[in-house]
């Protein structure tokens, strides 16, 4: 199913300038919206979404106009394989038997997120450092040099708007399939300034995590990696329904040691909106499956799709009680995917949230396990609990609405969203006035070519690609 539809890559870089706009763009919004995804440079055997080759796509608005221009992300298994001219990895697998001698073992693909920060753009994934890009030019600059730092880093580092600095993690930290993980900070200056290893309770595949002005919060949940599945012939991540699940929370500034675990039902989770603290109470809003979709169950039998749906719920974590449980309480009845906030709130109490939602009536019969069946743009007010939806037409589909700032108050900005219209195979560009979802678009920009299904990106304000 990767290589139809809208999953499937497109075979061409190009850039255009003088985009068509239907409404009007806002003068107000100058910089660019970068987006990242898989798109496989060549066929590979046994391919899984999340194995394509990095793409990145830049759509930059300056005067009311746009420009768009899209590039590979070159790392170093991209480059092997140009090379060779044909697919040398397979997904989550290593290098195919017969590739040749001359191939390196480094098989990163740099697919998931794109983010600024310490004045350089950083593509991202979760097995490999940070990949440094050309903002203009969308040119692979090489790995980001962080002294020490060589092992895995998390898609989903979280920024401080007060401190600037930038927290992260990394899985499988003593090899593939390992329990322990790493966390640190890069200060604003790009500088590593803090790294340390600890312990989980079980190899987990971790995509996200959360931050607070204080805390850390790590989910360990039972989406688990197995070196023996992996030997059988099994698959070497699985969800395992009787593993419960398993927050750690630390203090930001604490030492390994102090880290905390928290137990609940089990569950998966790929992305948290965001977290923030009231006294000796943490709160995080995350997007929660009963089961993780995507993959298999430990004997390679397919989920329950009907399970595979995310919810935004509240976890919240007493740490002044005792107790290592957490309660958990869910905010929407719509089923959806790609939380945000107005990132200017990050780690602190937010009002304002938005995610891409699934038609409900398709959601609950069909069960969602892919991005393609995401047709709406959710606004929650959370101060109020009044929501807002703007639903596409049939067969449409959005990725993840990004916010862009306008005023200095919480919300007043923009929402962009890149949405695929299925009838003409296209893709545009929508632009939301944010607190005003179901108005639809001030302005929609007709991209020069389809932007496949992807995962994440941000806008950069004042940078120009």
């Amino acid at each position: 199913m990767w290589s139809n539809g809208n999953f499937a890559p497109v075979a061409q870089e190009i850039e255009a300038a003088g985009l068509k706009v239907r409404g009007v763009l806002p003068r107000e919004l100058t910089g660019t919206l970068y987006r990242n995804g898989p798109n496989p440079h060549f066929p590979t055997p046994a391919t899984h979404w999340f194995g394509g080759d990095g793409m990145i796509h830049a759509i930059a608005l300056a005067d009311g106009t746009a420009a768009y221009r899209n590039r590979w992300v070159r790392t170093p298994k991209w480059r092997d394989e140009d090379r060779a001219g044909r697919a040398l990895f397979r997904s989550f697998a290593g290098k195919l038997p017969d590739a040749p001698e001359w191939v390196g073992d480094d098989r990163g693909v740099a697919n998931t997120n794109i983010v600024w920060h310490g004045q350089r753009l950083l593509a991202l994934e979760e097995a490999h450092r940070p990949t440094r890009m050309v903002p203009g030019t969308l040119e692979t600059l090489g790995y980001a040099d962080y002294g020490p730092l060589q092992g895995p880093f998390t898609a989903h580092p979280k920024i401080d708007p007060l401190t600037g600095e930038m927290f992260f993690f990394g899985y499988n930290a003593d090899g593939p399939l390992t329990a322990a993980m790493t966390t640190g900070t890069i200060g604003p200056d790009a500088r590593l300034t803090r790294h340390l290893k600890f312990a989980t309770p079980y190899c987990s595949m971790v995509h996200d995590f959360m931050m607070t002005t204080r805390h850390l919060l790590f989910p360990v949940l039972p989406l688990t990696g197995s070196r023996d599945r992996l030997e059988k012939g099994l698959p070497p991540y699985a969800f395992e329904a009787d593993r419960p699940a398993m927050i750690g929370i630390m203090r930001r500034d604490a030492p390994s040691a102090a880290l905390r675990w928290f137990q609940g039902s089990p569950c998966y989770v790929f992305h948290a909106m965001n977290a923030w603290e009231e006294g000796d109470t943490l709160h995080a809003d995350v997007m929660v499956y009963d089961e993780a979709p995507l993959f298999p169950r430990p004997d390679g039998s397919p989920g329950d799709r009907s399970r595979q749906l995310a919810y935004l719920t509240r976890w919240t974590f007493n740490l002044a009680d005792g107790r290592d449980t957490f309660t958990s309480r869910r905010l929407c009845d719509l089923p959806g995917e790609f939380p945000r906030i107005d990132d200017r709130l990050a780690g602190r109490q937010h009002r304002h949230g938005w995610f891409a939602a699934s038609v409900p009536g398709e959601a609950a019969s069909q069960g969602q396990s892919d991005q393609g069946e995401r047709q709406g743009i959710v606004h929650l007010d959370a101060l109020t609990g009044a929501q807002a939806t703007l639903w596409l037409p049939p067969g449409d589909a959005t990725s993840e609405p990004v916010f862009a700032p306008r005023g200095r108050a919480e919300g007043d900005g923009w929402l962009l969203a890149v949405v695929w219209r299925a009838a003409s195979n296209t893709s545009e560009l929508l632009v939301l006035d944010a607190l005003d979802v179901e108005a639809g678009p001030v302005a929609t920009v007709e991209l020069p070519q389809r932007v496949p299904f992807g995962f994440h990106g941000n806008w950069v304000e004042g940078v120009g690609a």
